[in-house]
């Protein structure tokens, strides 16, 4: 089942709406990132002065200290790459492009979830065509976009199914679709999970879907949704062989 209509190829987005939307979401980041970077500079100030102080304390009450200190800066730092990810997406997206294997990074891909989908009891698979070109395309977002579509079928199964990924030509367009044995999705939710911070699932946040949604348009491709016939939840990229343009 493809979840793209046969008379749907190489279309844009609607322009309209879409870009309304995605002016106010970016003013909406800006804000949320200007309020969250107060708060974390004073939090680093104060644990500065926390730390001088900690020169003063007695050497065993220092070495336990001195160890949640280490965390509390690399929460600090994670808040902060975050942030920085929320300006990223508030402003234009800029792609590096280059020749990319897309066999070679959904196998990536793979090898990354393989450990967490071991412990969920998930098998994941990887279908790919052998006449596959190479793709001129950013391969790091790519990456993230596939990363972001995957960990969402892991938790759609939660425990105890199969993740399939395949990829393959369709003319001058390259599809990856990620098929998973979930639940499936309410059809009235097909397209609102696109959108950020809408999320169905408990250990959602409801952002990793609306990333990759960004990434791929910035490519000029088109992500979907659809259920599939079997049961389960079909999310597929349709992109470019060709280099996007700007």
């Amino acid at each position: 089942m493809n979840p793209f209509p046969a008379n749907d190829a190489g279309q844009d987005p609607p322009p309209a709406a879409a870009s309304e939307k995605q002016l106010l979401l970016s003013r909406l980041l800006e804000r949320l990132a200007h309020e969250i970077r107060n708060p974390l500079s004073s939090l680093d100030i104060h644990l500065q002065l926390l730390e001088e102080d900690l020169g003063q304390w007695p050497p065993q009450i220092k070495s336990q200290a001195a160890a949640r200190l280490e965390i509390i800066h690399g929460e600090l730092r994670r808040l902060e790459n975050t942030v920085d990810q929320f300006m990223r997406l508030a402003g234009p997206s800029e792609l590096n492009l280059a020749p990319v294997d897309l066999a070679k990074i959904v196998r990536h891909v793979c090898d990354l979830l393989q450990p967490e989908a071991a412990t969920r009891h998930i098998e994941i698979t990887a279908e790919l065509s052998p006449d596959l070109p190479p793709l001129t395309a950013d391969g790091g977002q790519l990456i993230q976009a596939v990363i972001n579509l995957v960990i969402n079928a892991l938790q759609a199964i939660e425990q105890n199914g199969r993740v399939a990924i395949a990829v393959r030509r369709d003319g001058d367009w390259c599809l990856i679709e990620v098929r998973d044995s979930g639940p499936g999705v309410p059809p009235d939710r097909l397209t609102t999970i696109f959108e950020p911070y809408f999320t169905t699932k408990p250990q959602g946040k409801g952002i990793g879907l609306w990333i990759a949604q960004q990434i791929v348009t910035a490519h000029r491709g088109a992500i979907q949704a659809a259920n599939s016939p079997e049961g389960g939840a079909i999310l597929a990229i349709r992109l470019p062989i060709a280099a996007p343009k700007p």
